[in-house]
């Protein structure tokens, strides 16, 4: 029984750091939602619309596209990879910011190009690295 207790006192911190581990019974809260900071935009030729209608389009949309990357509206811009658009970056804090725009660009008006928009911002579970 002696050589028992200092077994048992010494586990005693290891059973409290397994139990403040264990799963609590209350299921977990919604994750925060990260704070927009930008909105990545991703334009594509409408089904239908050929290159020349396009092409006819580009001087008007990179003219565009270069004042707003100078006024920092535009962060970034990427071509895609499968060659069927680009990605914008928006200095925006929502998507109806960042649609306003993207719809006031040459090919956003003559109706040539489809946009999805996605409001992005900091990687919230870097948080926990602060928590105390």
């Amino acid at each position: 029984m002696k050589s028992l207790l200092p077994f048992v006192l010494s586990s005693l911190p290891f059973a409290a750091i397994a139990q403040s581990q264990a799963p609590s019974a209350q299921p977990p809260a919604d994750p925060p939602s990260p704070k927009t900071t930008e909105v990545m935009v991703l334009l594509t030729a409408r089904e239908g619309v050929s290159r020349q209608q396009i092409m006819a389009v580009m001087p008007a949309e990179i003219r565009a596209t270069v004042k707003l990357y100078l006024d920092g509206k535009i962060r970034q811009w990427y071509s895609r990879g499968d060659g069927r658009g680009v990605i914008l970056l928006i200095d925006a804090k929502s998507v109806d910011e960042a649609r306003a725009v993207i719809d006031a660009m040459p090919l956003s008006k003559t109706d040539l190009v489809d946009h999805e928009y996605i409001p992005v911002g900091p990687l919230v579970p870097l948080g926990a690295l602060l928590a105390r």
